[in-house]
């Protein structure tokens, strides 16, 4: 991991500055809001149990459902991170605002107006600071909220050290995750032992060293959260998994040049982002949906950057001795589904909001592969499927397939964040088999080396019989006969933009973008 560190100390600082900028960015925005906010609320205690309320149900919204809203408003990058975690640090600030001065004693406070003072008076010099221990308490419980939960900044292209996470997990890098969460959580513990060591400072001494980098630090960082200089002419969106694979955007730069302003945010949400013009490009999938619901066209990759990528289901060798009858029914499939079915089957999925289940039923039914499942379940299978739409389906249909012609039990565990988590999962019998793409079969998993990909020579036949010969003797791993589609990688554009630009391929987008 040190050597990880020190790789990447740039990139590192880069992204802990901005991590710091986003957790106080955020919690000054909340701080605007909810202090006030919480002083009303003790004043008008009729409407307190509504603001708290509201503020509650904010706080339970999932984080990427809510980022995954922000989008079409606020677009990608730091807008909606910052609105997120903002919404996230405003309950601990209210209700503690509030706490705090309730539950100052009121007999302190019938005195001092007895004496003359004010309401304003009786606030600012007796309520407020007898409630500041309890509102320093909330201010460090957001501060340390918005520390975890800025990691998820990442899925919007925000930056901060989630990129390191998430972007370890994709790419199953162990380094990379922990050069991500080890950081954060030490930014955690130095916030509250900070904002701790605050608490006891009076107001009269804070100029010193102390607190002045506590304010300095939070403004010095919101400068990253600025848009960058030096922007080429488009922006791109990339799935944290195609930034890091050396067949997503590392092998673009090698095989065309491409240089190109990107951002790394979750995949599902990319689609999103190019729809409402947040993005100009996109990394997709050949065969997905939404190329066809969103008026995008995809590029020609003239220089056979990315490799072949068959869809066939990978078994693990023991599963299939212990039930025969499996392999051969996993291979009812193989040739029956073409890229255009392919697609057409995820558009339904993706843009006609048709659940998997009935998806495959419908295409099963048309394949006449259909069957009702009769009998008692003798013996179970584990199947695995990665996290997005394409992979939910054929998951459906092996499902059906498997419950219709044999005595087997499905049981599925879906959703694996990337390619690496879900062939471990299968390597070490988490699961017994998941649909898989030879491409990337062999440059994630088995990653050869310069001249045994050249001797392949990006042919479909060949990739597929290296991989299952080297699954088979690495893993005891068998791939069972590809289902007839190719799902490669590719960068997408929207439609008109890139009639406008005449770009057709990678070649002219890595020429359009070098033109000064």
């Amino acid at each position: 991991m040190l050597d990880f560190i020190r790789d990447n100390a740039a990139k590192l600082l880069e992204q802990t500055m901005t991590h710091i900028g986003l957790t106080f960015g955020s919690l000054a925005l909340a701080l605007l809001i909810g202090l006030p906010l919480g002083i009303f609320i003790a004043k008008r205690r009729r409407v307190a149990s509504a603001v708290l309320g509201v503020a509650g149900v904010l706080q339970t919204v999932p984080s990427i459902a809510l980022l995954g809203f922000l989008i079409p408003l606020l677009g990608i990058g730091a807008g909606p991170a910052l609105m997120a975690l903002f919404l996230y640090a405003l309950l601990p600030i209210i209700r503690n605002t509030y706490v705090g001065i309730t539950e100052v004693n009121p007999t302190l406070t019938e005195a001092a107006r007895g004496m003359g003072m004010t309401d304003g008076q009786v606030l600012r010099q007796i309520e407020l600071p007898l409630a500041l221990p309890v509102i320093f308490a909330g201010i460090r419980t957001a501060t340390v909220i918005n520390v975890g939960v800025a990691t998820l900044a990442a899925y919007v292209a925000a930056g901060g050290l989630g990129e390191f996470i998430f972007g370890g997990i994709a790419l199953n890098n162990t380094n990379m995750m922990l050069a991500g969460a080890i950081p954060a959580a030490l930014l955690a513990v130095l916030f509250d032992w900070a904002l701790a060591r605050l608490q006891v400072v009076k107001w009269g001494q804070l100029r010193n060293r102390t607190a002045l980098w506590l304010f300095l630090l939070p403004l010095l960082s919101s400068a990253y959260l600025l848009p960058k200089a030096g922007q080429t002419k488009l922006l791109a969106g990339f799935a944290h998994e195609f930034g890091g694979r050396a067949d997503g955007y590392p092998g673009l730069q090698k095989t065309y040049g491409l240089q190109i302003s990107n951002r790394l945010l979750d995949q599902s949400l990319m689609y999103e982002a190019i729809r409402t013009r947040k993005v100009d490009v996109i990394s997709g999938y050949s065969t997905d949906g939404r190329i066809k619901a969103f008026n995008l066209v995809v590029l020609d990759d003239d220089k056979h950057a990315f490799p072949p990528y068959a869809a066939a289901p990978i078994v693990r060798e023991a599963t299939l001795r212990t039930y025969p009858a499996l392999g051969p029914t996993l291979d009812r499939l193989a040739g029956r589904l073409t890229d255009s079915i392919m697609t057409d089957l995820n558009y339904r999925a993706d843009y006609l909001h048709q659940s998997p289940e009935r998806v495959a039923r419908e295409f099963l039914s048309r394949a006449g592969l259909l069957q009702t499942p009769t009998g008692p379940r003798r013996g179970q299978v584990v199947m695995g499927s990665k996290v997005f739409t394409e992979q939910y389906i054929l998951a459906e249909i092996y499902r059906q397939l498997i419950e219709g012609y044999t005595p087997l039990r499905v049981v599925s565990k879906t959703g694996f964040g990337g390619t690496q988590l879900c062939f471990d999962a299968l390597r070490t019998g988490a699961i017994d088999f998941y649909p898989e793409y030879t491409g990337t079969g062999l440059l994630v998993i088995l990653q050869p080396s310069a001249p045994v990909l050249d001797s392949l020579d990006g042919q479909p036949e060949a990739v597929y019989t290296y991989v299952s010969q080297e699954f088979k003797r690495r893993y005891a791993l068998h791939w069972e006969k590809p289902l007839g589609f190719n799902n490669a990688y590719c960068l997408m554009m929207r439609r008109p933009e890139a009639h406008a630009l005449g770009i057709r391929s990678i070649s002219l987008l890595t020429s359009y973008i070098d033109k000064r």
